[in-house]
C-alpha cells in the first residue's frame, strides 16, 4: 500500500514543502517582474518615497526618521532573540528523553528515531535561518541610521534607500523562515497536519501578499515648500520687529530708522 503508516511521510511531507517552495518562487518572480502586484513591492515603493522625503528635512528634524528606524531595529532584534531562543529550546528538547512523547502510536506516520531527528534538524535550520535574516535586517537598519544622521553631507539618497529596502527584505525573509518552521513544527504531530498546514498557509499568504492598491506617484510640490518657507519668514520677521523698549524710553542711541531693517 502506498500510503501506509510507514511511508505516508515520504509522500505528504515533500508535497507540503514543494507547495511552500513553489509559492515563494512565484512570489519572488512577481516581486522582481511585477512588484506593484505584491505587498512587498508596494511597501518598497513607499519606503523609497519616505527616505527621499526624510533626506530633505532639516538637521533639527532628523529625530523623526531616526525614531522610525529605531523601532524597526528593536523589532528585528526581538525576533532574532526569539528565533535563537527557540533554536536552543528545540536543541535541548531533541536531546532529552521527553522528545519520545511524540513517537507514540497516536501519531499516524513514521515514528522512528531517524524521522524524529530529521524533524528537529529541519526545525533548527529554519529557526537559525530566521535568526540570521533578522540579524542582517538589524545590520542594514543600523547602517541606514548612520547615513541618515550624517548632517550637512552629500550622501546620495539611493544609498539610504538601498539600506532601508534591504533591511525590509531581510525582515520579510526571516518571517518566511518562521512560516516554514510553523509547518515543520506540525510535522512533529504527523505528516497529515503538516500537509494541511502547508496548504492553508499558502492560501492565507496569497491573500496577504497580493496587492491591489495602485502605486502612488509621490510629489513634493514646490508651492508647498514655498508657502512653508514664507510662513517661516513671516514668523521670523514678526519676532525680529517687536516694539523696541529703548525707542519708547527715548534712548538717544537707538532710533526707529536704525532699528527697522
Amino acid at each position: 500500500m502506498l500510503l501506509d503508516r510507514e511511508s505516508i511521510d515520504l509522500v505528504l511531507v515533500p508535497c507540503g514543502l514543494a507547495i511552500m517552495f513553489v509559492y515563494h518562487l512565484m512570489l519572488l518572480y512577481r516581486v522582481l517582474r511585477y512588484p506593484h502586484t505584491t505587498v512587498i513591492g508596494y511597501e518598497n515603493h513607499n519606503k523609497r518615497a519616505w527616505v527621499e522625503r526624510m533626506m530633505q528635512m532639516s538637521p533639527e528634524e532628523t529625530g523623526l526618521a531616526l525614531s522610525v528606524i529605531s523601532s524597526n531595529i528593536s523589532a528585528s532584534s526581538n525576533l532574532a532573540s526569539l528565533a535563537i531562543a527557540l533554536s536552543s529550546l528545540i536543541g535541548a528538547w531533541a536531546g532529552s528523553t521527553s522528545s519520545k512523547l511524540f513517537t507514540t502510536s497516536i501519531i499516524y506516520g513514521d515514528t522512528s528515531q531517524t524521522t524524529a531527528s530529521v524533524k528537529y534538524i529541519a526545525l533548527l535550520i529554519c529557526f537559525l535561518a530566521a535568526f540570521t535574516c533578522f540579524i542582517q535586517s538589524t545590520r542594514y537598519y543600523v547602517h541606514a541610521s548612520f547615513l541618515m544622521s550624517t548632517l550637512d553631507s552629500d550622501i546620495p539618497v539611493s544609498y539610504v534607500q538601498t539600506a532601508i529596502i534591504r533591511g525590509g527584505n531581510f525582515w520579510s525573509t526571516g518571517l518566511r523562515a518562521l512560516y516554514f518552521a510553523t509547518t515543520l513544527l506540525l510535522w512533529i504531530f504527523g505528516p497529515i497536519p503538516m500537509f494541511a498546514c502547508s496548504v492553508f498557509m499558502v492560501v492565507i499568504l496569497h491573500m496577504l501578499d497580493s496587492n491591489s492598491t495602485p502605486l502612488h506617484n509621490y510629489k513634493y510640490g514646490s508651492a508647498k515648500n514655498v508657502n512653508h518657507s514664507k510662513n517661516k519668514n513671516v514668523k521670523r520677521e514678526g519676532r525680529a520687529h517687536p516694539v523696541n523698549s529703548n525707542v519708547l524710553l527715548g534712548n538717544p542711541m537707538y532710533s526707529p530708522t536704525t532699528y527697522v531693517m
